[in-house]
């Protein structure tokens, strides 16, 4: 039996910012410490090996979460920040201003810090990441301008972390997300997606929230059919299956496009 899809209106009621930081992210008991490290590890590859760059990164779908930007914010001059929920970006600022209850990324920071060999200079990292992110914005992901009434230029490069399995029902609605997003993206920029494969729920606190179930077929149909070339595709199964009855993705994929010129 299928499970039933989560509406807007419940995450905007009912998702729990601060759960799910504890939930997922947690330097001890976080769930996700397995994906965000997969995320971290690409990423860094990616603007470091890759030698992807530019002057403005646009990360859609933020959440309450950084660990996603923290090697970016070594290559792009300007990160812009957004997310559907306002719970999610009022967390996320508290990072940003360092309010004494923001979230603790410490462990995340590390351990892109030893990626870059520079182990001692997370203060340093957080501070240069703070100082790129330079707007903060509300996210429509099934509008046609996601950002309206705001135009956002088009950027460098347009990144989004486990986010378009929330708001997408099927693989149809996620490539017209993705058909969207070139008018967001500069010619010949790029697009870069992270998130879970072949998945159906995850839960923040007591709450049970649909997932959009991704199978790697059907994505790359979907990058290709929205018009982009796929420069690179990763997906991996999940190692840790201990704790599949709070989320109950299979494995998770990271997949770098770039629009035509």
């Amino acid at each position: 039996m299928a499970n039933p899809v989560t509406s807007q209106q419940d995450y905007h009621d009912e998702f729990n910012a601060k759960d799910y930081l504890r939930s997922y992210y947690d330097a001890e008991e976080g769930h996700f410490r397995e994906f965000a490290e997969f995320v971290m590890q690409h990423l860094h590859e990616t603007f470091t090996k890759g030698g992807v760059r530019g002057e403005t990164l646009l990360d859609f779908g933020t959440g309450p979460s950084i660990y996603q930007l923290l090697s970016a914010c070594e290559v792009f001059d300007k990160i812009i920040v957004s997310d559907l929920l306002k719970q999610n970006l009022a967390e996320l600022q508290k990072w940003l201003k360092k309010d004494p209850e923001a979230f603790d990324w410490t462990h995340m920071i590390k351990y892109v810090c030893e990626l870059e060999g520079n182990r001692e200079d997370c203060e340093k990292k957080a501070e240069k990441l703070r100082s790129k992110v330079k707007e903060v914005l509300i996210c429509d992901a099934l509008k046609r301008n996601p950002y309206d009434p705001v135009i956002v230029p088009p950027v460098d490069c347009l990144l989004s972390c486990l986010c378009l399995e929330m708001p997408c029902t099927d693989i149809t609605s996620y490539c017209n997300v993705l058909k969207n997003f070139q008018e967001l993206i500069k010619p010949g920029g790029r697009l870069m997606i992270m998130s879970g494969l072949n998945g159906s729920y995850t839960h923040v606190g007591k709450k049970r929230f649909s997932v959009m179930s991704s199978k790697q077929e059907d994505l790359e149909m979907a990058f290709k059919e929205a018009g982009y070339h796929i420069e690179k595709a990763v997906y991996v199964p999940r190692i840790d299956k201990s704790r599949v009855g709070i989320c109950d993705l299979a494995g998770k994929y990271f997949i770098h496009a770039r629009k035509p010129m």
